[in-house]
């Protein structure tokens, strides 16, 4: 690896696993220290085995996102310990409960997709945005999708969360392009051989699409200090 990451402080949401898994274990192995944030327990347990066993650094952050306060109370803590956040990316998602016509959608898990998608990456950058300040390069990755775009039938909650969260990151981005050193962008990585992939697209051979790891180099790009892209969406492979 080249170290384009060296010192750097990152925190990844939805790192238990996929891609913001490998995304995880890249910026470690770029050297940066990681806060791992998820629900799992154990398979953040796991990410922190492989991480330190390939000589790199994580903080394991078992934590709910739709428990938004508490995201407040990582940023209090990540400020009390590193005065600064160099990397945020926003991963997690949810499909909220599979796909579905709009009028049979469960009222739960339409909630449920949009509290992951949409509240809880609002509340990231409420709450890690003065942190991303405080960095002399600040980089800001959200996760997106085609779908934000395309309206295919069934996808309508997963459609209008990713619609939704464009429309935020970038309005965040065209706010402070003057002010601050934070550079925002999303990535929308298309198909890639995931557990939400499988769940939409289950007669699909995986083992035919692009794995997590093979996704994780724009990450490090736009992570990067030298990074001057902003407020912009870079998409791979194109569906």
């Amino acid at each position: 690896m080249s170290g384009r990451l060296q010192g750097r402080v990152a925190l990844v949401t939805g790192a238990s696993r996929g891609i913001g898994r490998a995304v995880a274990k890249r910026f470690a192995a770029e050297g940066a220290e990681v806060i791992c944030v998820a629900r799992t327990q154990g398979a953040l347990e796991e990410l922190d085995d492989e991480i330190a066993g390939a000589g790199g650094k994580a903080v394991l952050c078992p934590l709910n996102l739709r428990e938004f306060d508490k995201i407040d109370q990582v940023a209090a803590a990540l400020f009390q310990r590193f005065g600064k956040l160099d990397i945020l990316v926003g991963n997690a998602g949810d499909i909220g409960g599979g796909l579905a016509p709009i009028g049979h959608v469960d009222q739960k898990h339409f909630q449920e997709a949009f509290d992951i998608n949409v509240t809880a990456n609002y509340r990231l950058i409420r709450a890690f945005a003065p942190l991303l300040k405080l960095s002399d390069a600040g980089r800001a990755i959200f996760v997106t999708g085609a779908q934000a775009h395309t309206h295919a039938p069934y996808w309508g909650v997963y459609s209008a969360g990713k619609a939704a969260l464009e429309s935020i990151v970038l309005t965040w981005a065209a706010e402070i392009a003057a002010i601050a050193n934070t550079r925002v962008n999303l990535i929308d990585p298309g198909a890639v051989a995931t557990r939400m992939r499988t769940i939409a697209f289950p007669g699909e051979d995986s083992a035919t699409l692009p794995q997590p790891e093979d996704v994780t180099g724009p990450f490090v790009d736009l992570a990067a200090p030298d990074c001057t892209m902003h407020g912009q969406i870079v998409t791979l492979n194109k569906e």
